[in-house]
């Protein structure tokens, strides 16, 4: 399920500034030093253990954004880590962007030759037992669509790697193992979709995190068994915006079986 040779921008970004990260603390701070010396406090959006993409002393991105209704005027967007080949590249870190991102590259058509034409897209739509869950996209089919049937799409960021494998995710995800669970339920009235959102671009692979979650090992398993459809999105980081790479192919077990 592969692709490869697609480069298209699909989210811009402005301003962006560099640094380099003193400490990241209380899950949802970070401490940079910008490359002009000044020494600033920064919303970090990401509040799992961001396995493998936070390297204090390394390279880093900040979004500068004061507004009255924010407490911190900085957010970190991005970091830089080594590839998998070694080669320093940029990873988004910021959790609140993959469903803009997601949402960007669907209304741009590149994702149609899957999804098919779609018509509307929603986002944060109740659904489950007991509409106590939200569906991060649902998605209408265009008029005169083969397939009539709306798609529920769930989004997960995705940063930890091994080589060129994404894994997801990197800790016990309860709420991801829900998320599985409901979308099997919505089968086959509807389809569902699981888009792992790959935030760097040296991934071709992606596989479940089965050492990190094995829980959410065997409901991935489960959902592919039962037609969750499965599409990881590579998606390459840089200073002046994001873009769309293609997917990665999918495997149901990451290379150890672990």
């Amino acid at each position: 399920m592969a692709t490869e040779g697609v480069d298209q921008l699909v989210l811009p970004f402005e301003g962006l500034q560099e640094g380099v990260l003193l400490k990241r603390y209380k899950r949802f701070l970070a401490d940079v030093q910008l490359d002009d010396g000044t020494v600033v406090t920064a919303h970090c959006a990401n509040t799992g253990p961001m396995t493998g993409v936070l390297h204090p002393g390394g390279r880093v991105r900040l979004r500068y954004a004061p507004s009255p209704s924010r407490k911190l005027a900085w957010t970190w967007e991005q970091a830089e880590v080594p590839g998998a080949d070694g080669t320093p590249l940029w990873v988004g870190i910021n959790t609140a962007l993959p469903n803009r991102l997601v949402r960007a590259t669907i209304e741009a058509g590149l994702l149609e030759p899957w999804l098919g034409p779609i018509g509307a897209v929603r986002a944060e739509v109740p659904y489950g037992q007991g509409s106590r869950s939200r569906i991060d996209l649902l998605l209408s089919p265009a008029e005169g669509s083969a397939d009539p049937r709306p798609i529920y799409l769930e989004v997960k960021n995705t940063t930890w790697t091994r080589g060129d494998l994404a894994l997801f995710p990197d800790t016990v995800t309860e709420r991801g193992q829900k998320h599985l669970e409901e979308l099997i339920g919505v089968l086959p009235e509807a389809r569902a979709v699981l888009l792992p959102c790959l935030s760097r671009s040296d991934v071709r692979r992606f596989a479940p995190g089965d050492s990190a979650d094995p829980r959410y090992g065997e409901l991935f398993r489960q959902a592919l068994a039962a037609g969750v459809e499965v599409l990881p999105c590579i998606y390459d980081v840089q200073a002046d915006g994001v873009r769309w790479r293609g997917l990665a192919a999918v495997q149901p077990h990451s290379d150890d079986g672990g």
